[in-house]
């Protein structure tokens, strides 16, 4: 006996019906319609309505983050502009009544359940597709083969998922990147937009739009609430989470990858030793590494190092950052790198939440706000590191133009007043300036808005959850002009 017949066509129909309540009530799930959409849903949306391309469209992204729910507010908008909601298909491939059927094989039944002569006009969802072999072969023969009908598919593990799609769906295939929440997305799911106001500031010479807040003393409470709980929206929405996000965060989107994507992925032997050094730099997050320095304190070999930094980047749970010295020069020999948390709450759940005197507030500032620049694709962000005399000099974010390869700008990320009162504390960083010829630079506050003007040099000042926002609000702007 196959184990195709173990289970009766009947049944796979029957779980169809139950993930797709709108053939026979026209509406999605109560709960899905209560919840609020993500800001990133009228980026992705046109993607999925756009039927004139011959092109599927894969959702990636870290655990958690909303995909699921995305797919299903896209199903709820089509409803909402009159596609027959008997066109519309949501099929779980993580359900193990799907096993052994392949995408064509599900459609089929599908067809069957809705008793349909054809699938032309229809909007076809498979969620987790990552647990389907060779799945990206199997989509491109579906869109080949179906010209008429969308296919929207999600994942995770998300660089695995673009290198295979890459490879094999050339031309077939549109990747959208989910990232964890923005803190501007955490401030809108919360209802909390009346904390900030759009005015101008002046940068760089410039005026530019900004959001500034009224209410420094709350909007910090909030910002710490977001580094602690604040990059999934279950989370966010939860309190019941928050209580226990070891739990869950742990539990349902660390361990997993670590302990069944990856090792699935990539063939990873030694699991255990994977988890341990994950929560090594975790723990650590947003501190300079070097191989010798990980070798000695892991006792694992630098080839496995490497491997493994790349496997926590491709699970989009780490971003490596890389060392220039202070004329904005890539090292020939690359010894020394930061690691940062793709998303700082991920730290709370390993360990337990932080306060603003925590002593490590000033790593989890720095890591919050390289994930709000992690949502921007193709920005080779770096760190200045060079030796001053005796001393060692420093820059905590420059962003470098890959064409020419020199530096746009550059900022300092400060959990401290302490540099507007003294700003010849900012030497590194007015040395830096001076040597790539920048007028202008950027500190980051606990609560100060306001401008000085060091050696000829403007340093724009901003509450560090200020400036964070305004990151979030930007890379939507930006992606939607795409």
């Amino acid at each position: 006996m196959s184990f195709d017949t173990v289970i009766p066509t009947s049944k796979r129909i029957e779980r169809l019906q139950y993930e797709n309540p709108w053939w026979a009530t026209g509406k999605v799930q109560q709960n899905y319609q209560e919840m609020n959409k993500r800001l990133y849903f009228n980026l992705f949306y046109p993607f999925v309505k756009e039927t004139d391309i011959k092109r599927a469209v894969v959702l990636m992204g870290p655990r958690r983050v909303g995909k699921t729910v995305m797919m299903y507010h896209s199903i709820q908008e089509l409803i909402r502009e009159k596609i027959s909601p008997q066109k519309i298909f949501f099929i779980g491939i993580d359900n193990p009544i799907y096993l052994h059927l392949s995408l064509e094989d599900i459609l089929h039944l599908a067809k069957e359940a809705l008793q349909l002569n054809n699938l032309e006009g229809c909007f076809v969802f498979f969620d987790e597709i990552q647990y389907l072999k060779d799945w990206e072969r199997h989509l491109k023969v579906l869109v080949d083969a179906y010209p008429k009908t969308k296919f929207v598919v999600s994942g995770s593990a998300a660089a695995a998922l673009r290198l295979q799609s890459t490879e094999s769906g050339a031309g077939r295939f549109t990747d959208f990147m989910l990232p964890p929440l923005t803190f501007h997305e955490y401030i809108h799911l919360k209802g909390l937009n009346h904390l900030v106001k759009a005015k101008t500031i002046v940068y760089n010479g410039k005026e530019i739009p900004f959001f500034i807040t009224y209410d420094n003393k709350t909007f910090n409470k909030e910002f710490f609430h977001y580094l602690n709980f604040g990059g999934y929206p279950e989370v966010v929405l939860s309190e019941k989470i928050q209580s226990d996000m070891g739990r869950y965060i742990k539990n349902d989107i660390i361990d997993k990858v670590l302990l069944r994507d990856l090792p699935s992925l990539y063939g990873i032997k030694d699991v255990q030793e994977l988890n341990s050094f994950f929560t090594y730099l975790a723990y650590n997050t947003g501190n300079e590494f070097s191989f010798e320095k990980l070798g000695k304190d892991s006792g694992i070999a630098k080839e496995i190092i490497k491997k493994y930094l790349e496997y926590l980047e491709a699970a989009f749970l780490i971003k490596v950052i890389h060392k220039i010295d202070d004329n904005a020069k890539k090292l020939k020999r690359v010894t020394s790198f930061k690691v940062y948390l793709t998303n700082p709450s991920l730290r709370t759940a390993l360990f337990s939440p932080i306060v603003e005197t925590d002593k490590e507030t000033g790593n989890m500032v720095e890591t919050a706000i390289f994930s709000q620049w992690m949502h921007r694709e193709n920005l080779d962000l770096k760190y200045a590191r060079w030796k001053m005399g005796r001393s060692e000099g420093e820059v905590d974010i420059v962003l470098l133009d890959n064409k020419v390869f020199k530096p746009q700008w550059c900022i300092e990320i400060k959990w401290s007043n302490r540099y507007f009162e003294k700003p010849q504390d900012l030497n590194s960083l007015i040395y830096f300036c001076k040597q790539n010829k920048f007028k202008s630079t950027l500190v980051t506050t606990i609560d100060i808005l306001d401008n000085k003007t060091i050696d000829d040099i403007n340093i724009t000042y901003v509450p560090a959850a200020v400036y964070a926002y305004n990151i979030g609000v930007n890379t939507l702007e930006i992606k939607s002009n795409w």
